[in-house]
């Protein structure tokens, strides 16, 4: 008997492109912020922890980084920071919200083969409205049985979210780009995970990697999941 019946899956970086947007985004921030602090200030370090510091309030997502965006750079120049400048970081935010759906390689392909023997739900964290559009857009929609957005991803979440559902943590495989999130937790809870690295991942989303286990996959692409599972 195998296993897993039932494969999670996360979205941003996983199903989608996301992370790059937000580097890309930071980037251009240093960019704006450069002329305005001293030479050699650390942009991307009071960035990070502006962010760090506000997670509990305001949680994950493009608005939560935004707002971080707005806050840092009103502290890194003592208030002094031109309003043509807070006025790109506005408009640099709303691109980042309106920016388009890119799947990765070989995801609804994917998806079509183990729906044929799994149950398939999704979930993702971050901004509702936001979060909410890209699912919509990214036209993967019906795969899913169940799609679930939340405010954090941890153990707790995911107990919830099963017992909702009725699934057995211990017969769930969840598939994600980050350790911290998407697999130490399911580990913890008896089940199984894959990990499939971006090529960009976030500072405050870093972690170490779990022993090697039988429960724990680590693969380059998603094209490789279906032969993943089969040699459980």
């Amino acid at each position: 008997m195998k296993p897993v019946h039932v494969l999670a899956f996360d979205a941003d970086d996983t199903l989608w492109h996301s992370e790059d947007h937000f580097h890309a985004t930071e980037l251009a921030y240093y960019e704006l912020l450069a002329p305005h602090v001293a030479p050699g200030f650390d942009i991307k370090g009071t960035l990070t922890n502006t962010q760090r510091i506000n997670l509990p309030t305001y949680g994950y997502g493009v608005k939560a980084f935004s707002l971080s965006m707005v806050e840092a750079a009103i502290s890194m120049t003592d208030g002094k920071v031109p309003s043509e400048i807070l006025t790109r970081l506005i408009d640099m935010g709303r691109e980042l919200l309106l920016a388009p759906v890119r799947l990765l390689n070989d995801v609804p392909e994917t998806l079509s083969v183990v729906a044929e023997q799994y149950r398939l739900v999704l979930i993702t964290k971050g901004d509702l409205m936001h979060q909410s559009r890209k699912i919509e857009l990214s036209g993967l929609k019906n795969f899913f049985e169940h799609v679930e957005i939340v405010q954090e991803k941890d153990i707790a979440t995911y107990a919830r979210i099963f017992n909702n559902l009725d699934i057995d943590s211990r017969e769930v495989c969840m598939i994600g780009n980050s350790v911290k999130s998407d697999i130490v937790p399911i580990l913890e809870l008896g089940g199984h995970a894959v990990h499939i690295p971006y090529p960009v991942l976030w500072e405050l989303e870093k972690t170490e990697h779990p022993m090697p286990s039988k429960r724990f996959g680590e693969l380059s692409t998603i094209v490789d999941l279906p032969a993943w599972l089969h040699d459980l």
